[in-house]
């Protein structure tokens, strides 16, 4: 995987006027242009009803990606190219409570094409969208602006490996009293620098909005915080997704111990 990391705020604090946007918008669709075909599906959330356009890539451009990956051991595998369920879901959650994140300085890992990202724009957050290729940060930024006339921060990283850079840039926000991820966790290596992570960067008082599609992996992540004393809530959406199906993801919102609470960790949290 990419191992970079750049922190871009060409916008100003996450808003821009008008006019602005527009030129913008258009920029970057002129430069993704250039990289693959653009097309634009509607995206629905199930719960609030919100549709955004969704700018991705076309099947065959996909396709291409796909392909020049394999054929290239260490380039990042594209899978930030479709749309998630979890994405969907994290998004409709973000719409649904979206005073809590107006205004917060927020932290999106694995922004993809954006789908959470312009939800959390939509509803005011100050958000730093964070993934590992400057082409899907792209996407976020794009369809964000196309949606809301609004974009976010973005940090070209590996969260897995992060660089001594990335993370002395990350740091730099002091931490953030809101960190999103939609569909994280696929192996169990993906566990404990995905802890180790969060624990550095939550603020002290703050929550992991956690969504997932119900893999082993989350499970275990789940399990693993549970155990170290994190509390929380869960519950559950079926969709419809956009391609139709209604998978149940998982959505948890997942605060850790602090304090005394760090010595009760072995009797287990939420899910006991």
């Amino acid at each position: 995987m990419v191992d970079a990391a750049s922190v871009s705020d060409p916008d100003g604090a996450n808003g821009i006027h008008a006019g602005r946007a527009e030129r913008r918008l258009s920029t970057l669709e002129d430069w993704l242009s250039g990289q693959v075909v653009i097309e634009s599906v509607p995206v629905t959330l199930p719960r609030s009803g919100r549709t955004y356009s969704i700018g991705v890539p076309s099947e065959a451009s996909r396709d291409q990606m796909f392909t020049d990956a394999s054929a290239s051991p260490g380039q990042p595998v594209p899978f930030w190219s479709r749309i998630w369920s979890s994405g969907v879901a994290l998004g409709d959650l973000v719409v649904e409570r979206g005073e809590m994140l107006a205004g917060q300085q927020v932290l999106e890992l694995g922004s993809g094409l954006g789908v959470t990202a312009t939800a959390a724009m939509e509803v005011g957050a100050n958000l730093l969208a964070s993934d590992y290729t400057p082409l899907s940060l792209s996407f976020c930024r794009y369809n964000a602006l196309r949606n809301t006339s609004r974009s976010p921060r973005t940090l070209c990283v590996n969260w897995r490996t992060p660089t001594t850079q990335a993370s002395i840039r990350a740091d730099s926000f002091n931490g953030f009293p809101i960190i999103l991820a939609a569909d994280v966790l696929y192996e169990s290596p993906d566990i404990n620098p995905l802890i180790e992570l969060i624990d550095r960067l939550l603020a002290p008082d703050g929550t992991l909005w956690l969504a997932e599609p119900g893999r082993k992996t989350a499970e275990r992540f789940l399990n693993t915080v549970a155990l170290a004393g994190w509390r929380g809530e869960s519950f559950y959406s079926s969709g419809p997704w956009p391609d139709g199906s209604t998978t149940r993801v998982g959505i948890h919102l997942l605060q850790r111990p602090s304090g005394s609470d760090r010595a009760l960790g072995t009797l287990g949290g939420w899910r006991t």
